[in-house]
């Protein structure tokens, strides 16, 4: 079922998701969003972190991808500790 609704944004650029959606959804305080705006469309896509059983493809995945980027584990690391905030 789709619901429809509108809302306004604030001076500070706040949105409040109205309460029929975030019940249909069962969105939470704190969940987190990717937000993709092009020409006057804006969408909001939920964050959710991978399932276990998820996991495992999402790993084999990353390794061919740095592979075909050729990638050495050191420059992974390195730029790991970095993205960290590590030296």
């Amino acid at each position: 079922m789709n619901t429809l609704a509108t809302t306004r944004m604030s001076s500070k650029g706040q949105i409040v998701i109205p309460d029929a959606i975030r019940k249909q959804m069962n969105l939470k305080p704190g969940v987190e969003f990717i937000v993709l705006g092009e020409d006057d469309v804006v969408i909001l896509k939920t964050i959710t972190a991978p399932r276990m059983d998820e996991f495992d493809g999402l790993i084999k995945q990353a390794r061919q991808q740095a592979k075909l980027a050729g990638l050495k584990r050191a420059e992974i690391s390195a730029a790991l500790s970095s993205a960290r905030g590590r030296k």
